[in-house]
């Protein structure tokens, strides 16, 4: 008898420590605000946030990150796909946007900029800089934007991976 529930209680906290780890790590879930990033997310969506992946490496080109903008704690997440990395020059020229001097392949249709905004002039991304559009970008406020500007690597909480609400867009995001 003693056995068994020496047993039982050993799973019951190794079940609990992977629950733990799983929602801590990978736990974060959150709404998109507005039409941003549509076609990819939708206003009203919500996704899970891999907060673990950034944790033993850096964000890339074309991640879709999850931010405070300016690090604001009261502000609602910000979700934006990520255009230049440390290092990187940007600049929006025509409607399209330049990453180290050569035109950004992008990884979704998306339209032509209107408004180049901070990035009319050629902006050089520091250490620890990251710069931000939504997939909508003519309705998007993200790094071409005073309020928002060069992404610090502190502010982002993690990789947007997987859409769990609204039912017929369940599944992973690209």
């Amino acid at each position: 008898m003693v056995k068994e529930v020496l047993s039982w209680t050993v799973e019951i906290a190794l079940t609990l420590l992977i629950a733990f780890t799983f929602v801590y790590f990978i736990g974060l879930r959150t709404s998109v605000v507005g039409q941003s990033m549509s076609k990819t997310l939708n206003g009203g969506d919500q996704i899970l946030v891999n907060r673990f992946v950034y944790k033993v490496t850096d964000p890339k080109t074309n991640d879709i990150v999850v931010f405070l903008p300016n690090g604001n704690e009261k502000s609602h997440y910000y979700v934006k796909r990520v255009i230049g990395v440390p290092g990187d020059t940007i600049q929006v020229k025509n409607g399209t946007v330049y990453v180290n001097g050569k035109a950004f392949d992008e990884e979704t249709d998306v339209a032509s900029i209107e408004d180049a905004g901070l990035a009319a002039d050629e902006i050089t991304l520091g250490p620890d800089e990251y710069f931000v559009l939504g997939d909508n970008r003519k309705n998007s406020e993200d790094s071409r934007s005073a309020d928002i500007g060069k992404v610090k690597r502190s502010y982002i909480y993690g990789k947007a991976w997987f859409v769990a609400s609204p039912k017929k867009d369940w599944g992973f995001v690209k």
